[in-house]
């Protein structure tokens, strides 16, 4: 932005006059480069149209009001944007590509260098203490009037830790078919607007989640998803992985955090089939699973009186069998008819086959 007039820029080049004698020169040679910064590119950047962003010490051009054209202050800052970590140096240089503007600084709460009579000023700061931070640089004149552009600055921070837990439920003891909550805490991070975190089970991505908070300080915050565990959940790790996005400016790869990994024990069962006939060879034993997590207890029964499954079958074997199966979520209870087969061969195959066969037709019936 540009202005007209300023009254203590007048006095001051007054001053100035009064103090030397020869006038100052309005093309005064730039300082060296310093070996970092890069000089800016020939292509001038134009600078903001409205005011600069209020910063923590007074601008003496924040009440300043454009009169004249944007084309007569040309200041350009480089890099145009900037991504530091908390503590890390930063560096940055501007510089006014027209004369008429013999005044040129930086106002910044950290490191501001004293205005030179120059084209190129460099704002250095060993490291970064602040979060909320608004530089700018601008050039003043008497005669062409007062000129600023604003740097972007993003100071962040990589989360320090993250974990993965229940959310009101201690252990890894899960049960079936039970919706669970899970929850990713991550630890002081900023800016945390900039961070994804995704759920995983095993190595595939079941959820991803971002904070809606824009504070630039560093927080704790906590991301939760709603989850049922199904029995071929036992064994498999959950994780967090929390990944600081910060664009092109920022690191490249991006920072990542991830939790720690645990795996539940999902409770269920007794599950069985219950096949109206369950064939079987003479002197084959016969094939029959009931599932479950803890493994249930399982009782056959015949005519009333408790009996051993069959084993070593006979046709004296062939008969209606009950069997009684007691798990974590109750009994189970199954009426079965045992048909021994004359002779020997693959008998101990084609059961195994049929009950493949029943447990897919009960698979297809529970979904």
């Amino acid at each position: 932005m540009c202005a007209a007039g300023w009254p203590i820029t007048l006095l001051l080049f007054r001053l100035f006059g009064s103090a030397t004698s020869s006038p100052v020169s309005m093309y005064t040679p730039a300082p060296p480069l310093p070996s970092q910064i890069l000089p800016p590119t020939p292509s001038p950047r134009r600078h903001p149209s409205g005011p600069p962003p209020s910063l923590s010490t007074p601008s003496p051009f924040s009440t300043v009001t454009s009169t004249e054209s944007t084309e007569s202050c040309l200041l350009t800052v480089y890099p145009s944007t900037l991504v530091v970590r908390f503590g890390d140096p930063v560096k940055a240089n501007c510089s006014i590509q027209r004369s008429g503007f013999p005044l040129l600084g930086w106002e910044a709460p950290l490191g501001s260098p004293e205005p030179i009579m120059g084209h190129f000023l460099v704002w250095t700061v060993d490291n970064i203490t602040m979060w909320r931070i608004k530089p700018v640089c601008y050039a003043v004149s008497d005669q062409q009037g007062n000129c600023f552009v604003s740097l972007p600055l993003t100071v962040y921070q990589p989360p320090k830790n993250v974990f993965i837990s229940f959310v009101n439920q201690s252990g890894v003891l899960v049960t079936e078919h039970t919706l669970y909550t899970l929850q990713c805490t991550v630890q002081e991070v900023a800016p945390v607007a900039n961070l994804i975190v995704t759920l995983y089970r095993g190595k595939t991505a079941v959820g991803q989640l971002q904070s809606n908070n824009d504070t630039e300080i560093p927080v704790t915050e906590t991301f939760t998803w709603d989850v049922v565990f199904r029995k071929e959940d036992t064994g498999v790790h959950y994780w967090c992985e929390a990944k600081l996005e910060l664009g092109p400016e920022g690191p490249q790869p991006p920072p990542v955090v991830t939790s720690q990994k645990f795996s539940v024990a999902v409770q269920f069962g007794p599950q069985l089939i219950c096949p109206a006939k369950l064939p079987v060879r003479e002197g084959e034993s016969l094939k029959y699973e009931v599932m479950g997590n803890p493994p249930p207890t399982v009782t056959w029964f015949r005519d009333g009186k408790k009996v051993a499954q069959p084993a070593n079958s006979s046709r004296e074997m062939s008969g209606n069998y009950t069997i009684v199966a007691i798990g974590f979520q109750g009994k189970r209870i199954c009426e079965v008819e045992v048909e021994v087969l004359a002779g020997s061969g693959t008998a101990h195959g084609g059961n195994g086959l049929f009950l493949l066969v029943a447990l897919l037709t009960q698979i297809i019936n529970w979904l």
